[in-house]
């Protein structure tokens, strides 16, 4: 029997990692599949029964130099069908610079269950998760629901939001679907609009379909009022303050469910440069959530210790596979190193990104207008492009984490820069 060299079993361990995400991402995609099967069984009746039984909810919009989309994002939410007397809407002005304010005040003028939160330094500029905190403290509502100052929802999001988390009492939070706003601006906004497709048909339907787990996102969310005081609302250390949420609101013995119905569109990066700053900073976040919660795994209940050990697989196990992969191809292809083992690798790469392929246009067919050809050319693309970047991303994020604790540097407002478009 041949034996393995070091090598060889980096590789072989590197190969099944690689798979091991890869088959849990086919069976949360037909997962995905059931979840939108039963989409098309729910009665828009139902949500028109309970008009009388909606309870008084308030919006939170964080904003810190909005100016360009601050007036369409109020527009949309004030404009939503949900009840007006039952509605409040503060929009938190957190140490803006550039004409927010302004905005804000003409607003105020027309809706006039619209608030503003206005905070100045040293209280403000401290992060989005500052100034949730803050709205907070203003809000009347039974309910909460966020949206990012870049947000157009539809007219019913919110009343599918609300229907949905009175409808079972052990639903902490309900999240909706965000889409993208500008997908046809260029290539990259094309990608982005296939990940979040993706991301939300595959691992949020997914995911809730088999394990009733959902990821709050940072917009289009509702939750209620009594969780978010229990647990001291948002915490100020963590940048996705989304998915730290998630797994507190889970320890305390509730669910989240995501529902596609709730419909909220947002403006993504439109270059290279905002993208990577602002993924840079997802993936920084997600990446302290991860080590903060491994660590205090049986503390957590048996169903969110289970997701934060598949984030922690994705960040770290399944990272460090494919870094070891594309290190062992460049040792071989330079003659430095070589595999003593034979087989078909070449076709099991080819199996790989068939696979990829696959589970990601059944995601987007799911969506739609969004399985076309098009989308299909694009996501055999966007194997080799823009899903490449993750690993530059973990790397920056890591390094940017790294120099920020050895300089002392403090948390402060990442914001993704707008377009005027």
């Amino acid at each position: 029997m041949q034996e393995l060299t070091r090598i060889d079993l980096l590789f072989l361990i590197a190969l099944s990692a690689t798979w091991i995400l890869l088959l849990y991402h086919v069976f949360l995609t037909y997962g995905g599949y059931r979840c939108f099967l039963r989409t098309l069984e729910a009665d828009e009746k139902s949500y028109q029964d309970i008009v009388g039984n909606l309870p008084f909810v308030t919006v939170l919009v964080p904003a810190h130099n909005e100016e360009m989309v601050i007036g369409r994002t109020v527009d949309a939410i004030c404009r939503s069908d949900y009840p007006k007397d039952k509605l409040e809407v503060i929009v938190i002005n957190d140490s803006s610079t550039d004409k927010t304010g302004e905005i804000l005040e003409k607003k105020q003028k027309e809706y006039s269950f619209l608030k503003v939160v206005t905070l100045k330094p040293p209280l403000g500029a401290k992060g989005k998760s500052n100034a949730l905190n803050n709205g907070f403290k203003a809000a009347s509502g039974e309910y909460i629901i966020v949206y990012d100052a870049d947000n157009t929802p539809e007219r019913k999001a919110i009343r599918y939001l609300v229907s949905t988390i009175i409808s079972d009492p052990r639903l902490g939070a309900v999240v909706g679907k965000f889409r993208t706003r500008n997908r046809d601006v260029n290539l990259l906004t094309r990608f982005i609009n296939l990940e979040t497709i993706s991301f939300q048909w595959l691992v949020q339907a997914g995911r809730y379909y088999w394990f009733r787990l959902t990821t709050i996102t940072g917009t289009n969310f509702i939750i209620r009022r009594d969780i978010l005081e229990k647990v001291g609302g948002w915490r100020l250390d963590a940048l996705t303050e989304d998915t730290e949420l998630t797994i507190r609101v889970y320890n305390e013995g509730y669910y989240i469910k995501w529902i596609p119905e709730a419909v909220t569109w947002e403006q993504e990066p439109e270059n290279l440069k905002v993208w990577l700053k602002q993924r840079t900073r997802w993936a920084r976040g997600n990446m302290w959530v991860i080590s903060y919660y491994i660590r205090r795994i049986f503390s957590l209940k048996r169903k969110i210790s289970w997701d934060v050990i598949y984030f922690f697989f994705t960040y770290a196990i399944f990272f460090t596979s494919v870094i070891i992969s594309d290190a062992i191809f460049i040792l071989g292809i330079t003659g430095l190193a070589k595999l003593s083992i034979t087989g078909p690798f070449v076709i099991i790469w080819i199996m790989a990104y068939i696979l990829f392929i696959i589970e990601t246009f059944i995601s987007l067919s799911l969506e739609r207008g969004e399985g076309n050809f098009e989308n299909f050319l694009l996501t055999a693309l966007m194997y080799f492009t823009y899903c490449q970047l993750w690993l530059y991303l973990v790397f920056r994020a890591a390094w940017i984490a790294l120099k920020d604790k050895i300089t002392g540097k403090g948390f402060y407002w990442y914001k993704t820069e707008r377009s005027a478009r």
